[in-house]
C-alpha cells in the first residue's frame, strides 16, 4: 500500500522513488504505469516459475495454495495460476488467511485442509503470520511424514532473523526460496565471526544478520549518489538540496541517470535497473533443518540470469531437470523420501480397482477391439484408444489398478448409454472411441482430445480418362478459342506484313508464321518483333484474354483431377453412415432419398464402389478418425472431404 502511494506521489512530483517494496501488479497489467518508481529489490513474482519447476521436478500434480488475505498476498496468485497451468499442475484448493485471524480461525481453516487428499502446500504469507500458521499446522499433524511445504522468499528471508526457536522447530523439513546474491555467503560468514568476537567482549551485544534486502539497499544508495553527481555535473544544479529541483526536467534527468547506472555493487553483481527494476541473479533453495537452514541448490530464473517482472515469461522452461540438481532434502517427519503428494495408496491396496468401460462393436478394430482367448477364458483389449490409456497410466507417479469391462454397442445400447454409466457410477471411467458432445458433457468430464476433430465425407474417385484435359471447356468453346487464335495471328500478319520482314516470305512461310505467332502467345514465347503500334495493341488485348483463359482452365482442371466433384441429389442419392455412431443422428437430419448403415471398412468400400445407382451409396458421412482408418486400408480410389471448420467437438477420448 505504501509503495503504490509513493509511486503516485513520485509520478505527480516527477521525482524518482526508490523502494524495497513492489507495486501491486498482475500478469496482464500494463508495464510502465509509474516510470518514476524504481524497485531496488528482487522481483518476487519471478520466484513463481522456480516453485513451479520444483513441483514439476518432484512430479506432483496437485497442490494447495495458502496465501495471506491482503493485496500483497493476492497479487501473486494470478502468476501462480498461470505458471501451474503451464506445468500441468492443478491447484485443488486456495486457502486465504487474514493476518488478523484468531488462532481458532486458523485452526479451523487448517482442519479443512486435512480432509483433502493433497499433501503439497505452497505458502505465500508475510513473516508476521508464519509463527501462528506453522505452530497450529504442526499441532494438527500437517507437518508429519508424507507432507511437503514450500515457502516463498517472502517468509524465508526473515525466518531465522525474526522467529522464535519454537517457530523454527515447527518448520522442520520445510523447503523454501530465499533471495540470493553472490555476497550473501561471504557476509554471512563475516557476521558469524563478528558475533563470536563481540560475544566474548559483551554477551548482550547483538549482531544482526545481513540479508539481501540490506545489500540491495546499500547498492541502491550508491547508485543514487552516483546519479546525483552525474546530474549535477551535467546541469550545474546542486541536487543535494531537494528544493533546487524546480522542474520535472531535473527529476527526469535524475531518473535517466539512475536507470543507466551500471557498476559492481556490494552484492557482487553488476547493479542495474533497466525499466525501473533490479536485475538479480538467482534464488537460493533452502531446507529447514535443526536450528538453521541448509542450502540444497539454486534456481536461475533464465538462461541470462535475469529476474525482472517484464522478462518473466509464463512459458519459460524450468531449469531444474531432475532431483540430481539438488542435495538431499529432509522432508517433514525427518524422511529423505520425496512425498508422493497425495494420501491415496492405490499401489498398496489390491481391493481398489477402477472399473473402466470399453465399447465393443463390429468394425474399426484399429481403435478398440476385444479378443477372447478360449483357452484361458480371458478377455484382452487392444487398439489405439487402449494404447493411449495405458500409456497415460504408466506416466503417473503412482500405480493405478484397473479392470476393463466390455459394453456391447448395438440395437439395445448406444454410446450415450455407455457414457451415462459413468454418471451412474457403474463405471469409474470409459476408454474408447467416444465422441465429445454437449449433452454428454453435462454428466461426465472428458480428457483433452488426442485425435482429429470433426466430421467429413468419403467419396469414390472417378475412373481415369485420357481425355480429361479437354473436360474443363466445352467443345464449342474449344472451337471458338482455336478460331480466335488463328484470327489474332491473321490480323497481326495483315498489319505487320508491309513493314516487318519477319512476316514476309513465301506463302508457306507466312502461313507458318501466322500459326506459330498465334499459338506461341499461349505461353508468351513469341519471338517476332512487332513494329506497328496497332499490332502491339491487338496483341496486348489477346494476351490479356489468354491470361484469363489459362487461369480459368488450370483451376478447373485441378479441381477435376484432385477431388471428384460431388453433385449429391437429395432425391436420387443414398448416403451411408456408421451404425451406432454419433453421425447416425447427424445424417438423419439430411433430406436424402435413403440412408444406409454400415459397420465394417469392407462394407464402406463396397458401397462406395457400387454407387447409388447399383445398390450402394454416393458418399459416407463419418468422423475423421474412422475415415483415416478406412483410407489406411484403401489409400487409392477414395477421397476424404474434410470441412475447413466444424462446430462438432469430436475426438476419441478417455472419460
Amino acid at each position: 500500500m505504501e509503495a503504490n502511494l509513493l509511486a503516485e506521489l513520485g509520478e505527480e512530483a516527477k521525482v524518482p522513488v526508490l523502494s524495497l517494496s513492489e507495486l501491486r501488479t498482475s500478469p496482464f497489467g500494463a508495464p510502465g504505469e509509474y516510470p518514476f518508481f524504481v524497485e531496488i529489490a528482487q522481483d518476487e513474482t519471478s520466484q513463481v516459475t522456480a516453485i513451479s519447476g520444483l513441483i514439476e521436478m518432484f512430479k506432483w500434480r496437485d497442490v494447495i495454495l495458502l496465501y495471506e488475505n491482503t493485496d500483497y498476498g493476492r497479487d501473486i496468485i494470478p502468476f501462480f495460476i498461470n505458471s501451474f497451468e503451464e506445468a500441468n499442475v492443478t491447484i485443488v484448493y486456495k486457502s486465504c488467511i487474514a493476518a488478523s485471524s484468531a488462532d481458532e480461525q486458523i485452526i479451523e481453516e487448517l482442519r479443512n485442509l486435512t480432509k483433502l487428499k493433497t499433501t503439497v502446500f505452497v505458502v505465500h504469507v508475510s513473516h508476521f503470520l508464519v509463527p501462528r500458521l506453522f505452530l497450529n499446522a504442526k499441532k494438527l499433524g500437517l507437518l508429519s511424514e508424507g507432507y511437503a511445504w514450500i515457502m516463498t522468499s517472502t517468509s524465508m528471508n526473515f525466518l531465522h532473523s525474526s522467529m522464535d526457536p519454537s517457530v523454527i522447530e515447527s518448520t522442520q523439513g520445510v523447503l523454501g526460496l530465499k533471495s540470493y546474491t553472490p555476497a550473501s555467503t561471504r557476509l554471512h560468514n563475516l557476521t558469524s565471526r563478528l558475533r563470536r568476537i563481540f560475544y566474548m567482549q559483551d554477551p548482550n551485544i547483538e549482531v544482526s544478520a545481513v540479508i539481501p534486502d540490506g545489500i540491495w539497499a546499500y547498492d541502491a544508495t550508491w547508485a543514487l549518489a552516483e546519479a546525483v553527481e552525474r546530474t549535477s555535473s551535467s546541469t550545474g544544479l546542486n541536487l543535494v538540496n531537494l528544493n533546487n529541483i524546480t522542474s520535472s526536467k531535473h527529476g527526469l534527468l535524475l531518473l535517466q541517470e539512475i536507470l543507466q547506472t551500471r557498476f559492481k555493487g556490494l552484492s557482487g553483481e553488476e547493479i542495474q535497473y533497466p525499466n525501473g527494476k533490479l536485475v538479480s541473479s538467482a534464488f537460493e533453495i533452502v531446507n529447514v533443518i535443526g536450528k538453521g537452514e541448509r542450502r540444497v541448490g539454486f534456481w536461475p530464473c533464465e538462461e541470462k540470469h535475469t529476474c525482472t517482472r517484464d522478462s518473466y515469461p509464463l512459458n519459460n522452461r524450468r531449469n531444474l531437470l531432475s532431483t540430481n540438481d539438488l542435495e538431499t532434502i529432509i522432508w517433514p517427519g525427518g524422511s529423505s523420501t520425496i512425498p508422493r503428494g497425495s494420501k491415496m495408496q492405490l499401489s498398496n491396496s489390491s481391493e481398489i480397482k477402477l472399473r473402466v468401460g470399453v465399447p465393443v462393436k463390429k468394425g474399426f478394430n484399429e481403435l478398440v477391439h476385444m479378443n477372447l482367448d478360449i483357452q484361458t477364458n480371458r478377455t484382452r483389449f487392444t487398439g489405439f484408444c487402449i494404447d493411449v490409456f495405458e500409456a497415460a497410466i504408466r506416466a503417473l507417479p503412482y500405480e493405478v489398478k484397473y479392470d476393463f469391462v466390455p459394453f456391447e454397442i448395438g440395437i439395445n445400447a448406444s454410446y450415450n448409454d455407455l457414457v451415462y454409466q459413468v454418471f451412474l457410477q457403474t463405471f469409474d471411467a470409459v476408454v474408447g472411441d467416444t465422441t465429445i458432445t454437449w449433452e454428454r458433457s453435462q454428466y461426465v468430464g472428458f480428457t483433452i482430445p488426442y485425435t482429429d476433430l470433426g466430421v467429413g465425407m468419403l467419396v469414390s474417385n472417378e475412373n481415369g480418362d485420357m481425355w480429361i484435359f479437354l473436360k474443363p471447356l466445352s467443345a464449342d468453346l474449344w472451337i471458338t478459342i482455336a478460331g480466335f487464335f488463328i484470327l489474332t495471328g491473321f490480323v497481326v500478319w495483315v498489319i505487320e506484313r508491309p513493314v516487318n520482314p519477319e512476316f514476309q516470305g513465301t506463302p508457306s512461310q507466312q502461313i507458318g508464321t501466322i500459326l506459330w505467332f498465334a499459338f506461341s502467345t499461349l505461353v508468351y514465347a513469341h519471338r517476332e518483333k512487332l513494329l506497328n503500334n496497332l499490332a502491339k495493341f491487338v496483341v496486348i488485348i489477346w494476351v490479356f484474354a489468354v491470361l484469363i483463359l489459362t487461369s480459368s482452365y488450370t483451376a478447373t482442371l485441378t479441381s477435376i483431377m484432385t477431388v471428384n466433384q460431388i453433385r449429391l441429389n437429395s432425391r436420387g442419392d443414398y448416403i451411408g453412415y456408421q451404425s451406432g455412431s454419433f453421425t447416425q443422428g447427424l445424417v438423419k437430419n439430411l433430406n436424402f432419398k435413403g440412408l444406409k448403415p454400415y459397420n465394417l471398412v469392407e462394407e464402406y468400400a463396397l458401397a462406395l464402389s457400387r454407387g447409388s445407382k447399383h445398390g450402394g451409396v454416393s458418399a459416407i458421412v463419418d468422423e475423421l478418425p474412422y475415415m483415416k482408418v478406412f483410407l489406411a486400408h484403401y489409400p487409392t480410389g477414395y477421397s476424404m472431404i474434410k470441412p475447413e471448420s466444424t462446430l462438432l467437438q469430436k475426438s476419441k477420448k478417455t472419460t
